[in-house]
């Protein structure tokens, strides 16, 4: 168990891999990408 090991998180980091053991993070929409300008409010 260690940095040989595909395994443990450890190895993984070691390996430059992911999985189970260490999921990728994902990355957060950026607030300009949520909110668009060009989308106006319509009266009713």
């Amino acid at each position: 168990m260690g940095k040989g090991d595909k395994k443990t998180k450890r190895g993984k980091i070691n390996r430059g891999t992911f999985g189970a053991r260490r999921p990728r993070v994902k990355k957060k929409l950026a607030i300009e990408t949520k909110i668009d300008i060009n989308n106006k409010a319509t009266p009713k």
